[in-house]
């Protein structure tokens, strides 16, 4: 159980001594020795009276600090309840990274219990059912809040107060309850359901499930062992455990004189190597009622916050979301494997082990999105799940590759991936007899969805690179540079050469849009930035000279990217000719083949490949691409809002983001459906994830060694924040009615940084926020950009030249208060 320590999200404390005082500050581990140079400027952030910023009037930025009072900014988002969330689809998410629970108030308070290493049907290991606490759910004065800030769920009715947290080290949770009255006795309940058969024990005060099985019957099947631990206690007078019956136990117990009581709930990684009772006993143990509170507090200061504004409320609904997405995104990736699949918010489900999608297989589509979000809000310990997916998996997936890619060399990566390498996906409701939904990285496979999509190892590797870009961790590269020296080298055997002089890839998906057609604009992205990101990967670790030579040669053989019509019968239109601006990226070179997906395929160069950028030729041709394509805002995980960031379409961001969460965003905790038409009880994180990533990008983008700021901010938002590019550097942006007020770099690591002029036209300076003297600058030619050297630990202010200052005032916000409403959806719930 060792190995397990470092998927946790671990934080060190900084104490600084200031006037006599200790003051604390937690970052994340390995990190403290950047903070030293920032001592005072800390001070002044944390001991600053804060002010409420008014974009373009006042800025945050002084002492070399975005001051922001993270507290109020977080709780803006807070989902807040006028009345009982009494339907499971109105439950609430809860999680410490590998245990998720979904709180709900049907018999007084429900709670269903989730973890991802319950494989491979991800099983929950119960529910909890406190029918006490119907006194304070059905009370005429309830209140509910999913505070986010300190990461529990807190209720008031009748007199009645309840918290519901969960422990960051011990994957257990507690409800601690006040005004309960002493002489009522309560029960609480910890069930499962048909056909689990789990192990029930009640000895004394503890009440216990346990369960174990063999993942032996399924496609793709492991052999391996999992199961299931739940283990309920009280705090209390006369706690004494029950069975009720074969799937459930009942604690019953009397509260404290003071009318408290306290539940523990422990659901701890269970896989019957030790017994029930052993397993379940130090995570009962674990009671202290503000550790979680200290994780929480450590995550969001850690965090890069954005705040947006628009006189629709559009701009606050989507600020809501992606703190939602961050808290959701904290919750669930602190284990071995992501928590989502599938764009799945598997772990607060609490829909019992109903599952629509394959629980033990990966879809790389939908987990994109979060990885990009996760690495702008400067949480990349976030993503080291994601990675350790397929890292973990290089053998088996390289063995698979062989077997059913005719024998090639390197890995095809299965964009649908069961959890052990494997290019497996089985849905039951639609395979009832056992055989695979579809095959991945199948050579001889029947044409399906992914059964040739050949590009997901590229776009893997991409985020390997941008992973390193973004944390500067050398030993990361290194861990993770097979992945993407495996994928090069399929990719590079794939390859065929043709009369052209070119090379060609086929049979191949675009993705799930087109099946086995020639060139997919996929393939010819993925392989233009795989062997780009190789290369330099390989140059930064002093390694493969020959795959170096080998990868050199081989991007001069990628062909042009396909063109075709916009619309009406599509044939391929020649690249070197003027079509009068009518032509759009196909979605291969043979854009009349049959459509089975709705993916606009014709913008992956624009993101998440970035191989057209707002420098490349090409650039109109993407923006004609975005504005003719043929599927927009079609599902939650649309990359519309991300692509128009990319293309500089602010006003396309906004009607993008709204669009997609109106038709989607259909539950009151934030999360979607997965589209308009879809039914299924199952609650989708990826589209909070899409709004994360969309944000960041309006505000700050990073790709090919520019900084861009503000390039695609909706005319009339207020914007400010936060965003992590690369070498760990935090760019700090205010922005007011489209107008640049404040720029502002805290640089982690020594580098030459080359930013785009955020005010065209005017002269620049920069100036160093400890020593306040300006530094050096150089514009190349041609360019809007400026250049200079920064140093390690050094901030930097960016100023127009001559520009006057503005008066100070942090940024700050005031806690939620009522529910939140964009036209047709809303989060939280309107009292009765």
């Amino acid at each position: 159980m060792g190995h397990r320590q470092e998927h946790e999200l671990s934080f060190q404390r900084f104490p600084l001594a200031y006037h006599g005082r200790i003051i604390d500050i937690f970052a994340p581990g390995g990190t403290l020795h950047l903070l030293r140079p920032l001592r005072a400027a800390f001070i002044a952030l944390l001991l600053s009276a804060p002010l409420h910023a008014q974009p373009g009037t006042s800025t945050a930025w002084r002492d070399g600090i975005f001051h922001v009072n993270v507290a109020h900014v977080v709780s803006e988002s807070d989902i807040v309840l006028g009345r009982p969330n009494t339907d499971p689809t109105e439950a609430l998410p809860l999680g410490n990274g590998r245990l998720g629970a979904a709180v709900w108030s049907a018999n007084g308070m429900t709670i269903q219990l989730n973890r991802a290493d319950t494989l491979p049907h991800r099983l929950s290991p119960g529910q909890i059912i406190i029918p006490g606490l119907a006194k304070l759910t059905s009370a005429s004065d309830y209140q509910g809040r999913l505070d986010l800030y300190n990461g529990s769920f807190v209720e008031h009715g009748g007199g009645i107060s309840a918290t519901v947290y969960l422990q960051p080290k011990s994957d257990t949770l507690i409800i601690d309850v006040t005004g309960a009255d002493p002489a009522q006795p309560q029960t609480a309940t910890l069930q499962l359901w048909e056909p689990r058969a789990p192990k029930t024990i009640a000895q004394k005060s503890v009440g216990i499930l346990a369960e174990t099985w063999i993942d032996n019957q399924d496609p793709g099947a492991s052999g391996q062992r999992f199961g299931s631990l739940a283990a309920m206690t009280a705090e209390g007078r006369d706690v004494t455990a029950t069975m009720a019956n074969t799937r459930t136990v009942t604690v019953t117990f009397k509260p404290k004189a003071d009318g408290s009581f306290r539940l523990l709930v422990a659901a701890p990684h269970y896989a019957g190597s030790t017994s029930a009772e052993a397993t379940a006993a130090p995570a009962l143990a674990d009671r202290n009622p503000t550790v979680h509170i200290d994780w929480w507090h450590a995550f969001w200061q850690s965090a890069g916050l954005i705040q947006a504004f628009s006189p629709d409320g559009e701009g606050q609904y989507m600020t809501n979301l992606r703190n939602i997405y961050l808290f959701s995104a904290a919750a669930e990736n602190g284990d071995r494997f992501p928590g989502s699949q599938a764009g799945v918010a598997d772990l607060f489900s609490a829909a019992r082990d109903d599952h629509r999608w394959d629980p033990a297989a990966y879809w790389h589509w939908n987990l994109r999105m979060q990885v990009a979000a996760n690495l702008s809000a400067g949480l990349p310990q976030l993503n080291l799940p994601y990675f350790r997916l397929y890292r973990e998996n290089l053998s088996a997936i390289q063995r698979w590759t062989r077997e059913r890619m005719n024998g090639r060399p390197g890995a095809c990566v299965p964009e649908t991936m069961r959890f052990n390498g494997k290019g497996v996906e089985y849905e039951s409701w639609t395979q009832p007899t056992g055989k695979p939904s579809g095959l991945n990285c199948d050579a001889n496979s029947t044409p399906y969805y992914n059964a040739r999509t050949l590009s997901t190892g590229a776009e893997v590797s991409l985020w390997i690179w941008q992973q390193y870009l973004v944390a500067g961790d050398r030993a990361f590269l290194a861990q993770n540079f097979p992945v993407m020296t495996a994928s090069a080298r399929f990719l590079l055997a794939y390859e065929k050469p043709g009369p052209d002089g070119l090379h060609h890839t086929s049979p191949s998906n675009a993705h799930e849009t087109q099946w086995d057609v020639i060139d997919p604009t996929t393939d010819l992205v993925a392989r233009e930035a795989l062997y780009n990101t190789t290369i330099h990967a390989a140059k930064a670790l002093g390694v493969e000279s020959a795959l170096q030579q080998q990868l050199r040669a081989a991007l001069t053989k990628i062909p042009s990217l396909p063109r075709t019509q916009a619309s009406g019968r599509l044939a391929l239109l020649p690249t070197d000719a003027d079509h009068d601006g009518h032509d759009v990226i196909a979605n291969s070179y043979q854009p009349d083949a049959q459509i089975h997906n709705s993916e606009n395929v014709g913008l992956e160069p624009v993101w998440p490949y970035a191989t057209i950028g707002d420098t490349s030729p090409l650039f109109a041709l993407a923006q004609r691409t975005y504005q003719l394509r043929p599927n927009k805002e079609v599902a939650d995980w649309s990359f519309d809002p991300i692509q128009a960031a990319r293309l500089h379409l602010g006003s396309e961001v906004a009607d993008s983001l709204r669009k997609i969460t109106e038709t989607s965003q259909h539950f009151i905790n934030g999360f979607a459906h997965l589209g308009a038409t879809d039914q299924d009880s199952e609650f989708y994180v990826e589209q909070t994830g899409v709004v994360a990533a969309a944000l960041a990008e309006s505000l700050v983008q990073d790709y090919g060694g520019t900084l861009r700021i503000a390039p695609a901010i909706p005319p009339g938002w207020n914007f400010y924040g936060s965003v992590f590019v690369h070498g760990r550097t935090r760019v700090d942006v205010q922005v007011r009615n489209g107008a640049v007020s404040t720029v502002g770099l805290e640089v982690h690591q020594a580098q030459s940084i080359r930013l785009r002029n955020p005010w065209p036209g005017s002269s620049l300076r920069v100036r160093d926020a400890q020593s306040g003297r300006e530094i050096s600058i150089t514009s190349p030619a041609n360019s809007a950009d400026i250049v200079f050297a920064a140093a390690a630990g050094h901030c930097y202010l960016i100023e127009r030249t001559g520009q006057p200052p503005l008066p100070f005032a942090a940024i700050d916000g005031k806690s939620a208060t009522r529910y939140r409403r964009l036209n047709s959806v809303q989060i939280g719930l309107p009292e009765n």
